[in-house]
């Protein structure tokens, strides 16, 4: 049993090794708005007419991302495999500021982030 018990905490830390991972990049502060990105590509509606659309849409899957005032997209990084969107879902169609770790690859600029507060 108790060897059974070794196995299973081995395991346990096993796995949470293999999820738990440390996203590297270097700090970052934005400021921008929280925007859902089908209707941000497809050019449709922005701003607070666009809240109760950008919400359905990051309901059902559609990521939310930020957009700085240089125009420059952020998608928002999944911490601990938790869906991104949930951040954001206050701030939809909103300026924010955030602080986290820029990432950046296929010349697409991802953020994790560490703080969101609203922006005036």
């Amino acid at each position: 049993m108790k060897s059974l018990r070794l196995m299973v905490m081995a395991g346990v830390v096993t796995l949470a090794g293999l999820y738990a991972h440390e996203i590297k990049g270097k700090p970052i502060s934005v400021n921008g708005t929280v925007v859902d990105t089908g209707c941000y590509f497809a050019g449709e509606a922005t701003g607070a007419k666009h809240i109760a659309c950008a919400t359905m849409c990051a309901k059902n899957g559609i990521p939310l991302a930020i957009v700085d005032d240089a125009g420059k997209l952020y998608m928002v990084l999944g911490d601990e495999h938790k869906n991104p969107n949930t951040k954001l879902m206050p701030f939809i169609e909103k300026k924010v500021k955030v602080t986290g770790t820029l990432v950046e690859k296929g010349g697409i600029a991802g953020i994790a982030i560490k703080t969101i507060d609203a922006a005036e």
